[in-house]
């Protein structure tokens, strides 16, 4: 069978040895994802700060400099992806991809310390942006590389990858809090220069851990353009559209045969069962006159049974991550419009008011949340609600998604009131012309906003980083992860074009530089009507959402 055909993974599933992978490896990959996310969450975190401290640039261009930039680090993964499938794999991408990226942010350093006030802002945004492109073959890479530690064979390390993705997305939140806490203090009371150069060091110890545990892993080269196997199944069903299994049809194309006419099981390791949804593109796998008189397949012609499956589970997830792109629209709000709104408000705290809290600090809440919910939620709530249900996770990732949305709504309101108690302080004390001027109202009123970001985070973000892996084609894995990352991405851009559009729509009255002559708390209500509207489709769509199914697995297929 043509390489691009085979379901991915065949080689490494066979070639494993049984010494390597598991958590012994994982370990490994985790620690590199949080330093990772330890530089990123350092970096974005604060970016607006800097953006309109230093930069002087004004509220709203800062937030959509932040939004544009934050999206292009989640939708760029695309591309990485698809160069680590089709050409370099999984593993030597992680290689280039962390070297870039510990590149880019020695540059970032240099920008705010020793290049030239008049170029430090052009170095700068070249800095930022070469950043993104490390990102680009990182991040939809290290989650897949470190999932396939995991023998999905094996019932223990099955259940194990079920868990994974749990504690996966802890480690991540370990990191961010840690550089929200210690990070963002630096760069706020010792220097940007500082700040930035604690994450460079971070990457680079990172990186040799990484390659510490080179022995200890899974690897698997590139397998061949996943994009080529689905070009191929909506030619043929376009070539074929006018045949008719019943009347036409030869019968379906099962796979590609060995010697002994048994499916090669090299190249086919799991087989998908027929499914009723998107039957037009089944006329790909129909064998007719001209297939069967041809002494060789081709490819553009006649696909496999699991092609044309594989090509259904990819459509299949469009609708839920489409629905999927507001809890990634109410996030991108924590990073701009939340922390601008901690700015105006009393951060001191000890016995003489002496410390002041950064304002991008409150972003740790969130992490705790996360780092506090999701143990309880893998050790106890998941066992205690499988008794009930009998799943493997509990409740399933579209219920668990679900649930998140909701949280995101609540989210939006609750930030509404808050804001809108904030302008309501701010006019009792004659401070609305005084967009500078701290307001005499502690800053511990938005923590319930983060708090309900937190669970949002903890239900929706690992639900749809296991759902865009184990629901894509094995050979589709990396930009599964790829596409849950986009979600993030999208979502930015759609938050920095909204901010354009409310912006010329109300005048600068909604989103204005001074926030206290603003209504900020205009524009957290309707993201929250439009989260309802969302939830409603949302609903109809994980109704109707087929789940992936499959008749047996490798090893039941050599025993036939």
């Amino acid at each position: 069978m043509d390489s691009t055909t085979a379901p991915m993974e065949a080689n490494s599933i066979c070639d494993h040895k049984p010494s390597r992978g598991g958590w012994n490896a994982a370990i490994f990959i985790i620690f590199v994802e949080v330093a990772e996310r330890f530089a990123f969450y350092g970096l974005s975190g604060n970016l607006i700060t800097y953006l309109t401290n230093v930069l002087q640039q004004p509220t709203p261009i800062a937030a959509r400099n932040v939004n544009i930039w934050v999206g292009l680090s989640f939708m760029f993964p695309l591309l990485g992806a698809f160069i680590a499938d089709s050409y370099l794999g999984r593993f030597i991408t992680i290689i280039f991809s962390s070297i870039i990226y510990f590149l880019g942010m020695v540059l970032l350093t240099l920008s705010v310390s020793v290049v030239p006030l008049h170029v430090r802002e052009i170095v700068f945004f070249i800095a930022l942006y070469i950043l993104v492109i490390g990102e680009s073959g990182h991040k939809p890479c290290v989650q897949t590389f470190a999932a396939d530690q995991f023998d999905e064979r094996s019932p223990q390390e099955r259940m194990a990858k079920n868990s994974f993705f749990n504690w996966w997305y802890l480690g991540i939140n370990i990191g961010s809090v840690s550089a929200v806490l210690v990070v963002v203090y630096v760069q706020d009371n010792v220097g940007w220069a500082t700040g930035f150069a604690i994450l460079a060091t971070a990457l680079a110890l990172a990186f040799v851990f990484f390659l510490v545990g080179i022995k200890k892993y899974r690897k698997q080269g590139p397998l061949g353009s996943p994009f080529t196997a689905a070009a191929q199944v909506l030619v043929a069903a376009v070539r074929k559209r006018g045949v008719d299994e019943s009347r036409h049809g030869k019968g379906v194309f099962f796979g590609d045969t060995n010697m002994d006419g048994n499916i090669d099981v090299e190249t086919q390791a799991i087989t998908s069962s027929r499914t009723q949804r998107f039957r037009f593109l089944e006329k790909a796998m129909i064998i007719d006159d001209i297939d069967a008189s041809s002494n060789t397949r081709n490819p553009w012609r006649l696909c496999s049974l699991n092609q044309v499956e594989e090509m259904k589970q990819v459509l299949g997830l469009i609708p839920v991550w489409l629905a999927c792109l507001y809890f990634s629209f109410v996030h991108a709000q924590m990073s701009t419009f939340f922390t601008k709104q901690g700015s105006t408000m009393m951060r001191s705290i000890g016995s003489n008011n002496n410390f002041v809290i950064p304002p991008a600090t409150l972003q740790c809440v969130a992490g705790f949340v996360v780092i506090t919910f999701l143990p309880i939620y893998d050790r106890i709530l998941v066992p205690m609600i499988r008794k009930f249900t009998g799943k493997p996770t509990g409740i399933t990732i579209l219920q668990r998604l679900g649930i998140g949305l909701f949280f995101s709504v609540l989210t939006m309101l609750v930030a509404a009131l808050v804001e809108s108690k904030r302008v309501k302080t701010a006019s009792d004390h004659n401070l609305l012309d005084s967009p500078k001027a701290i307001i005499p109202i502690r800053v511990w009123w938005l923590i319930p906003q983060y708090i309900l970001l937190g669970f949002v985070d903890a239900l929706c973000i690992v639900g749809t980083q296991h759902l865009f892996y184990d629901q894509m084609p094995e050979a589709m894995r990396s930009i599964g992860a790829a596409f849950h990352l986009a979600n993030a991405g999208v979502a930015n851009f759609m938050s920095s074009a909204l901010i354009s559009i409310v912006e010329g729509a109300s005048k600068g009255k909604w989103l204005g530089n001074n926030l206290n002559r603003s209504h900020l708390d205009y524009y957290y209500f309707l993201l929250a009507g439009i989260g309802v509207l969302n939830l409603g489709v949302y609903v109809v769509v994980a109704k109707r959402y087929v789940y992936k199914n499959v008749e047996g697995n490798y090893e039941n297929r050599r025993k036939k």
